[in-house]
């Protein structure tokens, strides 16, 4: 079966939600992607749209994403998009979800430390210390993602 593999750099929006389920651990965040243009006119680099996606984590990367991302952190995302529509309370609504082979932070934008577990459950530690956040999405969360400062690209000379 043929499956639709993206890559998507972004901003973690939420703070990741782990857990521990019978078929192993689970994570999830919203991942917020914003596309930059070059605007003439200004000669600034402008914010374009942004799209928010729902990343999925399973057994070992969702224990290293629980315990490595926070809201903010710029990160690139592998894995499977999955576009998903269902009606709630009558209203049709689409969601696009991509299952994460791979994530990592995104070292153009900043340093990070690599640090495998030493024991299994290491990370799980740390996860479990951490309160689960409100997943809703507010309208005033989604405009201060959008906003944060990305850096501008060095010109080339």
């Amino acid at each position: 079966m043929n499956e639709t593999m993206v890559c998507a750099v972004g901003n973690v929006a939420t703070q990741p939600v782990y857990r521990e389920l019978a078929s192993g651990a689970s994570a999830r965040f919203r991942l917020a992607v914003t596309a930059r243009y070059w605007d003439r006119e200004k000669s600034t680099w402008t914010d374009g749209h942004t799209n928010f996606f729902t990343v999925w984590a399973n057994r070992a990367l969702a224990t290293n994403v629980g315990a490595s991302l926070s809201v903010g952190d710029p990160v690139i995302v592998q894995g499977r998009l999955k576009v998903r529509t269902e009606v709630r309370d009558g209203q049709s609504w689409t969601s696009a979800d991509i299952d994460a082979v791979a994530v990592g932070h995104d070292l153009s934008r900043g340093t990070s430390a690599f640090r495998r577990p030493s024991r299994e459950g290491e990370a799980a530690v740390a996860v479990a210390s951490r309160p689960e956040p409100n997943w809703e999405t507010e309208p005033g969360i989604r405009s201060e993602v959008a906003a944060q400062e990305q850096p501008e690209p060095v010109p080339v000379t």
